[in-house]
């Protein structure tokens, strides 16, 4: 599985890596949306992208949108401390699969991740 953290924070993707990084997981890093772009076109396609709404540059759901132009598979998990449900909404339409409120345990964004990747793998 590949996978691909982008947030503008070190500490969280170190964070989001410990949960993840499991032997046979691949796993690459962006800063920020645009990064996050260069990365998959360098280095895509990805299974599942962590992504986080706030970031400069461009930001998570910047990111989303313009990805879903070209590649709908993708599994895209929203980390963010945006919680009000119109939020999520947007998120959601958007294009991401799921969403992860900060803060967050491991054992929750384990999870999440579970879910999501089980649910985006039936068929629709």
């Amino acid at each position: 599985m590949k996978i691909l953290l982008v947030d503008d924070s070190r500490t969280m993707r170190n964070i989001w890596r410990k949960v993840v990084g499991t032997p046979g997981v691949e796993v690459a890093e962006a800063g920020d949306g645009n990064e996050g772009l260069k990365v998959i076109s360098e280095q895509g396609p990805f299974d599942l992208i962590l992504l986080d709404w706030n970031m400069p540059n461009m930001d998570g759901i910047t990111m989303a949108k313009k990805l879903r132009e070209t590649d709908k598979n993708t599994v895209i998990i929203m980390v963010t401390t945006e919680a009000e449900k119109p939020r999520i909404i947007e998120a959601i339409k958007s294009g991401v699969n799921n969403y992860v409120v900060k803060p967050f345990t491991p054992e929750t964004l384990k999870a999440k991740i579970e879910e999501t990747m089980k649910k985006a793998a039936q068929p629709a």
